[in-house]
């Protein structure tokens, strides 16, 4: 039953959905994310140069800009990178990946749009916290209270599933493979430093994001280019054959793999959504309490996320993947997928240090992914109880009580995830993110007059 629910949500008409709002943000920018490259590149990467640019927060419930990108890639660099790529690979053949760049590259400017309605439509709380994000311009710009406090209940549902859930149980059993100790051993571990670090609130939250996500990202970068190094001669075919899958009919191909284009484009499109979540309204929560910004400014950010997480971590994984298996009909005679295909890959190529790299990296990965996702939650929870007190009286004691609940939900959450086997807690995760997207995409689409883009 699941199943078939998660067909139908992630189907042709959400796909089709989010390429067209990709696609009508691409034309009403002018195409900024390729015209504007260099510019968004020095105003975000490049800025990172000059610290004059960086301030710091000035409010209690405020992050920085850097540490605002850093909570969001640390939320949208995860699983995704490592599972869903080679998922994607085995189900969709090579052309997957050309699709995962197409839904990159229009999905840059649809996490632009959503980031600039959150920071135009957010507000502060009486005690300095900023609330933002598509249940604030869903209530305050389309009037919808109804469907923002829909949107809300998706979005914590997603928190303690995909955000806590799955992401704990990639991490516990990993780390019971290399170890060999029990998976209950590892959620009292993993379980006690996520509740550690939600307990400090949104600056802690900020703070680990910003030093753990680059090094990690850069740890993983490193090895990534051993591998193509090592494999340099298979690098070209692997791209060739990326876009012939794609783009080519199967019978032009011989064939190869038994792949075809309408399987490429179905998981190409999805797990490269799946991976930079563009369209989800996630980014937009997740820069929601940046401090000294613009909502130009935010949504720079939010398009440089979608690039770095799609279209170079997951590249990075997928050359991997083709290098070392020999193209398309090395997947088809491989026995494994997912992690167990990524972490097989490196080990060929760099021996075991490479198997331990890639479960490292998984677990980090998988770690960053949940505080953010708690972040991602207490914000939009934070936005369900203003709305609510606008509805109804809610006292102070009562709404503490809900975000201690909410706590201890994420962290029971996490715990279950390291214990458990989650297929059916996966497909219905994501079931919970397909929903978020149809309000959010209705949301920017309608109020696109008020998004602005920069000049050159």
């Amino acid at each position: 039953m699941i199943h078939q629910i998660h067909s139908l949500v992630w189907g042709p008409a959400l796909l089709g959905l989010l390429l067209f709002a990709g696609l009508f943000f691409t034309v009403q920018s002018k195409g900024f994310q390729f015209r504007g490259f260099s510019l968004w590149w020095r105003r975000t990467v490049g800025s990172l140069l000059d610290n004059s640019q960086e301030e710091s927060s000035s409010q209690s419930g405020s992050i920085s800009r850097v540490q605002s990108a850093c909570t969001a890639l640390a939320a949208t660099i995860g699983t995704g990178n490592i599972v869903g790529v080679a998922s994607a690979l085995t189900a969709g053949g090579p052309g997957a990946i050309f699709w995962m760049w197409v839904s990159a590259a229009v999905g840059m400017m649809t996490a632009y749009a959503e980031t600039s309605l959150g920071i135009i439509y957010r507000s502060r709380t009486g005690d300095g916290r900023w609330i933002g994000g598509p249940m604030v311009y869903l209530s305050r710009g389309l009037k919808k209270p109804g469907i923002s406090l829909l949107y809300g209940g998706l979005c914590l549902l997603a928190s303690l599933g995909m955000g806590s859930m799955v992401q704990s149980n990639a991490a516990a059993q990993t780390l019971c493979y290399l170890t060999g100790m029990p998976p209950i051993l590892w959620a009292a571990v993993i379980t006690g430093l996520v509740v550690f670090v939600a307990w400090g609130g949104t600056h802690r939250v900020a703070r680990v994001s910003e030093r753990l996500v680059p090094v990690s990202a850069g740890i993983y970068i490193l090895f990534s280019l051993a591998v193509l190094v090592r494999y340099h001669s298979r690098v070209l075919p692997a791209l060739e054959e990326i876009f012939c899958c794609a783009l080519l009919p199967e019978s032009v191909l011989g064939g190869v793999g038994g792949y075809g284009i309408a399987r490429a484009f179905r998981y190409g499109i999805a797990r490269g959504v799946f991976s930079n979540e563009a369209g989800l309204g996630s980014l937009a929560g997740l820069h929601s309490a940046t401090d000294h910004t613009t909502p130009q400014e935010q949504g720079m950010w939010a398009m440089f996320e979608v690039f770095f997480d799609t279209i170079v971590i997951c590249t990075m994984t997928a050359l991997v993947i083709l290098c070392v298996m020999g193209g398309s009909r090395g997947l088809t005679e491989s026995a494994g997928d997912g992690a167990v295909l990524t972490a097989r890959c490196f080990r060929l190529a760099l021996g075991a240090a490479g198997e331990y790299l890639v479960s490292g990296s998984m677990v980090v990965f998988a770690f960053a992914t949940m505080i953010a996702w708690y972040y991602l939650g207490r914000q939009t929870l934070e936005a369900v109880l203003l709305q609510l007190g606008d509805m109804i009286d809610v006292p102070e004691y009562a709404a503490g009580l809900i975000r201690g609940g909410y706590l201890v939900c994420f962290g029971y959450a996490v715990f279950l995830g390291c214990v458990s086997s989650l297929r059916a807690v996966w497909e219905l995760s994501d079931v919970w993110n397909g929903l978020m997207a149809f309000p959010n995409i209705a949301a920017i689409l309608l109020l696109h007059k008020k998004i602005t883009y920069p000049r050159r």
